[in-house]
């Protein structure tokens, strides 16, 4: 494919002084070569005597706090530098690009990952986006140079703690007076910059809401007090205080965008947050499912039933990353619809890896928190995961965007919308650079629909070799009557009936939708592959008959050579120490138990 070249910036605020105003740490151009570099540098993390390994992890997790020597590494590799957009100085080009080099810092620890990095960025989000070229120069300096952002989020009717709290904004001559408080803010103690998301007007609906640039060193003798810091369950190492506003005098200059803008802002660049965090919380499960293959292997010869559980998490972890791969790239390839596909992966992927959890804790031992490496790893994954699908990217909010659109796209995609790019699965190939301003919150088509739709016309009509190709046709074809099954269902409700949009039946119609998007995702990824393991039928069979049993499909057993074939290549890339996702990357951990 002939590589595309990168759209020019966003905004009509982009001028090239200003913007070059930060220049990231001297690094290698490609990030796959800058995130096998952190791998390495992170060492094999279950050596006892790595001062960055599970053991030293857990540690400091034990003592609430984020592992020192593993923040010093990442400023020592400018990572920072990582979460710049590159049209301001830094290495972000590319969504797909920036999960590759989160992957070696959640596969060790979620909280250092989301602590660290990828908080800031989705605080600084908005401002990439919308923001003027000081608001962006300012932001870019701050994250390239190591410094955190924090994010103050509006508060929602379904809210956690996480969520409670709001603050108010209301214009007060030419500037604004905030009054209000958020009592869980991560980083709110370390951040050099606040990006609120405050109700600017009384009156309800989207419009009442804007995006506010503060500074909280300037603030805290003008009305801004520091909460103390909350302990949690999951992502203890992270620090959340809070913030009360009292009568604090913010500049109109702070505003980011237009006034009003905020929810759309919001929904805009949650689409990166959402395909972000599920694309680097794949790593953390391959964690696991590598301790849980060392424990099988350590008493013997696996037994059928865990490389039942192996072999099927491993086609899980394929078929997560086929979707959230997808995803990824369509931020840049089809940034107007983006957002259905962003909130369908946020949606269904986490509940899977939980699943996944679930079935390796029967491989693993079912104990509780203890200092073994193996057994301690899972318990605070178990732990960390729910933390970080909370909040405004957690379930609700995306039923919230998928619902509503299910009737529409029942009308006028499904089964009739063209096939999207290839590129959007070849992990490998070339897209345009990441443009948060670009990205819509509406309309649209279905592109994972038209890729499940176009996979299983080839496969019909051409057929594939190999033992597993009639009944990965058989499997295609079944998930393709399930997608008209969805479509009528879906036809039967009126786009914009508030009451039967409503109505308990809809979430389960989200359900079969997500289902079916990772389906198509994964057949997907496999026909992009001409050679290798994922160039073979039998990983795409076993993930689509696991997403089956959650549609409840009546679907032929797989033969066992079909799963004993999977296996295979995964404990090849254990013994190897290679990654079990797409890229199948070398890591720095050892494979022999």
């Amino acid at each position: 494919m002939t590589p595309q070249t990168p759209p020019a910036p966003p905004t009509p605020h982009t001028t090239t002084t200003t913007l070059r105003s930060v220049a990231a740490p001297a690094a290698h151009p490609d990030v796959r070569v800058r995130a096998a570099q952190l791998e390495r540098r992170f060492g094999d993390p279950g050596d006892p005597a790595n001062p960055l390994g599970f053991r030293a992890l857990l540690d400091a997790d034990s003592d609430c706090e984020l592992l020192p020597q593993a923040e010093e590494l990442l400023d020592g590799e400018g990572f920072g530098a990582e979460l710049v957009p590159v049209f301001l100085g830094g290495r972000l080009r590319d969504a797909d690009g920036l999960v590759r080099m989160l992957r070696p810092v959640f596969r060790r620890d979620i909280a250092l990952g989301f602590g660290y990095g990828i908080t800031s960025l989705f605080a600084a989000a908005p401002v990439f986006a919308a923001g003027s070229a000081e608001q962006r120069a300012s932001v870019a300096r701050l994250l390239a140079s190591g410094g955190r952002a924090a994010i103050v989020h509006r508060s929602l009717a379904h809210g956690t703690a996480m969520l409670r709290g709001e603050v108010d904004a209301m214009p007060h001559g030419e500037d604004y007076l905030l009054r209000g408080r958020k009592d869980v803010v991560i980083n709110a103690e370390l951040a050099g910059a606040v990006v609120a998301h405050v109700r600017t007007d009384p009156a309800p609906g989207p419009a009442a809401h804007s995006v506010l640039l503060l500074d909280p060193d300037r603030l805290r003798d003008n009305g801004l007090r520091l909460l103390p810091r909350r302990p949690t369950t999951g992502m203890r190492g992270c620090r959340f205080a809070g913030y009360e506003f009292e009568d604090c005098r913010v500049p109109s200059d702070a505003l980011v965008g237009a006034e009003g803008s905020g929810v759309r802002l919001a929904l805009r660049t949650f689409q990166l947050n959402r395909t972000l965090i599920t694309g680097a919380v794949i790593a953390s499960v391959d964690t696991v499912l590598r301790s849980a293959v060392r424990t099988a292997l350590a008493a013997g010869t696996l037994k059928k039933r865990q490389r039942g559980v192996l072999a099927g998490v491993f086609a899980d972890l394929l078929a997560g990353d086929s979707c959230a791969t997808a995803v990824l790239r369509a931020l840049s390839l089809l940034p107007h619809s983006a957002h259905l596909a962003a909130a369908g992966l946020k949606y269904l992927v986490p509940d899977l890896l939980r699943d996944d959890l679930e079935e390796l804790a029967t491989v693993l031992g079912a104990g509780g928190y203890r200092r073994d490496t193996d057994q301690g790893m899972l318990s605070k994954l178990l732990r960390d995961l729910p933390a970080a699908g909370l909040g405004h990217a957690g379930t609700a909010s995306c039923q919230a965007v998928v619902i509503p659109q299910l009737p529409l796209l029942a009308r006028a995609s499904w089964t009739t919308e063209p096939e999207p790019p290839p590129a959007l699965f070849a992990p490998d190939a070339r897209v345009p650079a990441l443009d948060l301003a670009a990205l819509q919150v509406a309309g649209g088509g279905d592109f994972l629909a038209a890729a499940l739709d176009a996979a299983t016309a080839r496969l019909t009509e051409n057929g594939t070799p190999g033992p597993y190709g009639d009944i990965l046709r058989t499997l295609a074809t079944a998930f393709r009557n399930a997608l008209l099954d969805l479509q009528a269902d879906c036809r039967a409700v009126e786009p914009g009936d508030r009451a039967a949009l409503t109505s308990p039946a809809m979430p389960a119609l989200a359900d079969r939708h997500a289902v079916l998007s990772v389906a198509g995702a994964a057949l997907a990824t496999w026909e992009q592959h001409t050679d290798g393991f994922l160039a073979d039928p039998a990983w795409p069979a076993l993930a689509l008959h696991r997403l089956g049993r959650r549609l409840g499909l009546t679907l032929p057993s797989l033969p066992t050579s079909c799963v004993d074939h999977v296996t295979d290549e995964l404990l090849t890339r254990f013994t190897t120490g290679h990654s079990f996702d797409l890229t199948n990357a070398p890591l720095a951990e050892a494979g022999t138990p």
